[in-house]
């Protein structure tokens, strides 16, 4: 008798587990982005957001943690619960610049995240004032080469995606040009606009309109290949610095421990919304490119940027402030 009401105990608990369970996502989703509104970061997590909004029937809730260079927002997904309900809109500075600048970031980028999609890349410029007598990368190489010391740039911060840019190219061509850190884009490019410095590597979105109004005069573009935004201005290789390139890229990634089959909803959920004839469109009118990746694939690039990024950062001695 004992034994009979056991088993009905248990099965009536079984179906109950069973009725309760449901299929992911059945609540609103989480993405964290470590910047402010307004930023690349934001606005191309937000059109994927969306996207995955309408796929999965469930709200996508951005939620912005702006501070330390986005090492907020990754402490705090690192820290959640690997449900899928969290989420990092992960970013060049947070995954790969960090770990090298900041002596205690409170992540590791490959250990405490589980990678979901590559996402977007968007371009870099390299622009030099008008005054500036080079006409093409190369020329402006010589011409730093034949005054050292002498040519200065702007950036929007020490360890910004700015800085770090011409100090790759600094390491790849061995000369010497001076730092001038600004306080935010906001200042950097206005500096250049006036003169008051002679060049710098700026997002393709602030940098393209003054290339076309012939404020500014643009000699590469740090993508290893050219952007259809822009496809007269030559990619650095192509410039004459063979195997430079200094993307701003994005992903979204999961905490550790995440479930596979999770994973795989996510990632296909994601892949198909970058390849959506209207959000294209939107990422192009950014300068910006869908990539979409295996989660894999996104792995090994993150590990790739780290370790790209530590010897830069290593050789200009950079450090967080």
């Amino acid at each position: 008798m004992r034994a009979s009401v056991l088993i009905g105990v248990l099965g009536t608990m079984m179906l109950s587990g069973n009725a309760t369970a449901q299929p992911y996502p059945h609540k609103p989703l989480r993405i964290l982005v470590g910047f402010s509104p307004g930023g690349a970061s934001d606005i191309t997590t937000r059109l994927i957001g969306q996207k995955l909004a309408e796929a999965f029937g469930q709200p996508v809730i951005i939620d912005n943690r702006a501070g330390a260079s986005g090492a907020i927002a990754a402490r705090i997904v690192a820290q959640s619960a690997p449900d899928g309900y969290t989420l990092l809109s992960g970013a060049t500075s947070i995954l790969a610049i960090n770990p090298a600048m900041m002596a205690k970031p409170g992540y590791d980028s490959i250990k405490d995240f589980t990678p979901v999609s590559h996402t977007v890349v968007m371009p870099q410029l390299l622009v030099v004032h008008p005054s500036v007598k080079a006409a093409t990368l190369k020329e402006l190489i010589a011409l730093a080469r034949a005054r050292p010391g002498e040519l200065n740039y702007s950036s929007s911060g020490p360890g910004s995606s700015s800085h770090l840019a011409i100090e790759l190219l600094k390491h790849m061509t061995h000369i010497n040009l001076v730092h001038v850190p600004f306080k935010g884009s906001g200042q950097s490019m206005p500096a250049l606009l006036a003169g008051q410095v002679q060049m710098i590597f700026d997002p393709m979105p602030t940098s393209l309109p003054h290339a076309k109004s012939g404020k500014l005069r643009a000699l590469a573009i740090s993508t290893a290949k050219r952007s259809p935004a822009a496809p007269d201005i030559p990619t650095a290789t192509e410039a004459g610095v063979p195997g430079f390139e200094s993307s701003l890229w994005y992903g979204l990634l999961l905490p550790a421990g995440a479930p596979g089959p999770l994973v795989d909803k996510l990632n296909k959920a994601t892949n198909d919304a970058l390849r959506a004839p209207d959000l294209t469109e939107r990422f192009a009118g950014l300068g910006a490119e869908p990539v979409g990746s295996t989660a894999g694939a996104f792995k090994k690039t993150i590990a790739e940027e780290i370790a790209k990024w530590a010897k830069v950062i290593k050789s200009a001695a950079i450090r967080a402030e």
